[in-house]
């Protein structure tokens, strides 16, 4: 370390953040973090540390809010005497960190005391969709952020009043939220949220029918399109594109075949467990699906095959029992459902296929199902779908029996 990092070390030594610094680079060690990542986040904790001491703020009053004003407010115009870290990735991440020790340690608070009344209630809705309804966290997460969006706008930071809501309140909400949104139909996830909401509320014993009627979801004809899906020839070129020399070539190839091979969605993929897997039963057990439920699954020979080459050869020495983790910092963690859906992404881009959506292998697997002569109610089963109405979509991709079924042409030779 030269003397110039020397002397700016002295503003976090000298500060209120001093007894924290062991615990914070114990912390990143142990995420195994790169040498210089972990300089560069000294580097920005000490200049957050200079400038909470310059403005005398206490260390128990850091949180979210005050960070956002040290990057949004204070970076932008920073006068403090040179060399400071500027960089506000790496600051943002570090003091990220930082809120984690400070909390892990009992230095401040948990964000959950003292919560708005706006807050109390949506972790009373979530509670209710999660134990009530069963929904996934990812709905529960894009309903609460609609639904925070609707209070905030209301209430503000007042107590909670639903009786003060009035159909034209929603109508306008809607009618805002529809500018978000790139296709009408995708208004109706807004909507669900609302009608979600307001039902929750009438088992509160609130009277709120007035509200759930002015929330009608749009037109929007689920059969009116073919389901989009690689064919055969497509097929070929991407299985062929994964067969390349990368970092992350073999984890790659293992997440393309559960999607395309098992018609695995993107988080199930993340979610797959070492324990997950009966190599002699040749089984694979999905747990924390959209259903909710547990199912098992033959484990194809290629998908058993590409997750074993990833095992053994590319996947990195951790104790986490996830089958995909991160191959850098923080490690030791499993992978995310944004990861799987990336690599997908890239797998196309390899096989130079104009396509983005992880999904669009889950279309290809039933359409192959249905290809080989699988019925609906099979294609239904290996998906893992609630409702047959679900799988009717594929119907259409079944050209061997559509063929059967076909009337003539009216004022054909037939």
């Amino acid at each position: 370390m030269n003397s110039t990092n020397r002397h700016t070390l002295l503003w976090l030594l000298e500060s209120q953040l001093a007894p924290q610094v062991d615990a914070f680079m114990l912390h990143l060690l142990d995420c195994r973090y790169a040498s210089n990542t972990i300089d560069n986040y000294l580097a920005g904790l000490t200049h957050f540390a200079h400038w909470i001491s310059l403005c005398n703020i206490d260390v128990k009053s850091i949180d979210e809010t005050l960070i956002e004003r040290f990057l949004d407010d204070h970076l932008p115009r920073c006068h403090c005497e040179k060399p400071v870290f500027h960089d506000r990735i790496d600051l943002h991440a570090a003091l990220g960190h930082l809120l984690v020790q400070l909390r892990a340690h009992a230095v401040i608070a948990d964000p959950s005391i003292g919560l708005s009344p706006v807050d109390e209630e949506l972790q009373r809705f979530d509670d209710h969709m999660n134990h009530v309804r069963g929904l996934a966290p990812k709905t529960r997460k894009h309903y609460l952020a609609i639904i925070r969006r609707l209070l905030l706008g209301q209430f503000a930071d007042q107590p909670i009043a639903i009786s003060a809501f009035k159909p034209d309140d929603i109508r306008k909400f809607v009618a805002c939220q529809s500018e978000f949104c790139k296709v009408t139909a995708s208004i109706s996830a807004p909507v669900s949220a609302l009608r979600s909401y307001f039902r929750y509320r009438t088992t509160l014993g609130d009277c709120v029918h007035h509200l759930i009627g002015v929330t009608s979801f749009p037109a929007n004809w689920q059969q009116a399109t073919l389901p989009k899906t690689l064919n055969s020839n497509e097929v070929e070129r991407l299985l062929a594109a994964l067969v390349y020399d990368g970092k992350a070539a073999r984890r790659t190839a293992a997440i393309v075949h559960c999607a395309l091979d098992l018609g695995l969605r993107s988080s199930e993929v993340a979610n797959l467990g070492l324990d997950d897997i009966d190599w002699c039963a040749a089984t694979i057990t999905l747990r924390r699906t959209k259903g909710r439920r547990e199912d098992v699954m033959p484990l194809p020979v290629a998908t058993g095959q590409a997750i074993a080459d990833y095992l053994k050869f590319e996947r990195p020495q951790t104790t986490n029992r996830a089958v995909f983790v991160r191959n850098v910092a923080p490690r030791d963690q499993p992978v995310g459902p944004d990861l799987i859906r990336k690599s997908i992404r890239q797998a196309y881009a390899r096989a130079g296929l104009p396509y983005t959506r992880s999904h669009l292998l889950r279309h290809t697997m039933a359409s192959r199902l249905l290809s080989g002569g699988s019925s609906l109610k099979e294609v239904a089963d290996v998906l893992r779908h609630r409702s047959l109405n679900t799988t009717l979509v594929y119907a259409k991709l079944d050209s061997r029996n559509l063929a059967e079924v076909a009337m003539p042409w009216p004022g054909s030779a037939s």
